[in-house]
């Protein structure tokens, strides 16, 4: 009988387990979840063993960025805190608050990034510069974008964030307050249409970004494929090569077992014809022995 809760202490069990395997530096994931995935199995949790399967190897700096989530934890939430500041200060246009949590947000994603560099370094990965950037624009997305931050909160991270175009940058000054007027003035024909080509472009600046991210996932999957297949190919290659091996000594074996039934066939030959030597001996020497009882009696014979 199962005891009561224990799906849900399977549940966290799991949880567990995917927290760690993306905190698994890259080279060894695939290797990771499929021993996490066959123990699950061989305990009879054939839905946890169908989750590790379906997780994706994260890239270099998707892992430090899990990395940093997982080693860091009071740090991080204090990271998630400035950006939810920020996107407020953004959306009531507050002029100071932007301009002081922005000064924040440059000098705390450049700690950041490089907590994460170290941490990937003492792991044994040395981030390159172009994944070192990715963990800068994984970071600036975070702070931007809520979707974002909730995707770094997992800890499970298979692909670096884009921040998006219509944040602004850290070195972008705060927004000046708006004049009081009686009424809104309205805008020229030209400011409209400069607005729509920029919506346009942000439009499809997000598609190509999505395009992108779906792009990349799918190049790591199929790295991961061919991960996989090459190292099917090397078992494959070092069974061929025991039974290759194993084809040439038993060769050897039957080579030299050819070679001693033919001695053998010459130690008979030589054998039968010297008990046909001696049989026709034994048979001569019966014959002179009959010849010579023969002529015993006779003489015996004649002296009664």
């Amino acid at each position: 009988m199962r005891r009561k809760g224990g799906r849900e202490s399977e549940v966290r069990d799991v949880e567990i387990l995917l927290d760690e395997l993306y905190a698994t530096a890259p080279p060894h994931f695939v290797s990771r979840r499929a021993e996490l995935a066959a123990r699950a199995r061989t305990d009879g949790r054939t839905e946890d063993a169908r989750r590790i399967r379906a997780a994706r190897r994260p890239t270099l700096a998707a892992w430090a960025a899990n990395l940093l989530w997982h080693s860091q934890p009071t740090e991080s939430r204090r990271f998630l805190e400035l950006g939810r500041g920020l996107r407020e200060a953004y959306r009531t246009l507050d002029a100071a608050e932007i301009k002081e949590l922005s000064d924040q947000r440059t000098s705390v994603v450049a700690a950041m990034s490089r907590q994460a560099a170290t941490l990937a370094r003492e792991a044994g990965h040395r981030l390159s510069d172009a994944a070192q950037q990715d963990v800068v624009s994984t970071l600036r997305a975070v702070l931007a974008d809520e979707s974002a931050a909730d995707l770094w909160a997992t800890g499970r991270l298979e692909v670096a964030l884009t921040p998006p175009t219509a944040f602004p940058s850290g070195e972008d000054a705060a927004p000046a307050p708006a004049p009081v007027s009686a009424a809104p003035a309205p805008k020229a024909p030209k400011d409209e249409l400069a607005e729509r080509r920029r919506q346009k472009r942000e439009q499809r600046a997000e598609k190509a970004r999505e395009a992108a991210d779906v792009a990349h996932h799918l190049l790591q999957k199929r790295r991961t494929e061919q991960q996989e297949a090459d190292a099917s190919l090397q078992r494959a290659r070092a069974r061929h090569d025991l039974a290759r091996q194993q084809v040439a000594d038993a060769e050897q074996e039957l080579s030299g077992a050819r070679e001693e039934l033919r001695r053998a066939e010459r130690e008979r030959q030589a054998a039968e014809e010297r008990g046909g030597a001696a049989t026709d001996a034994v048979t001569a020497a019966e014959r002179a022995a009959q010849e010579a009882a023969e002529t015993a009696r006779k003489l015996l014979d004649e002296l009664d």
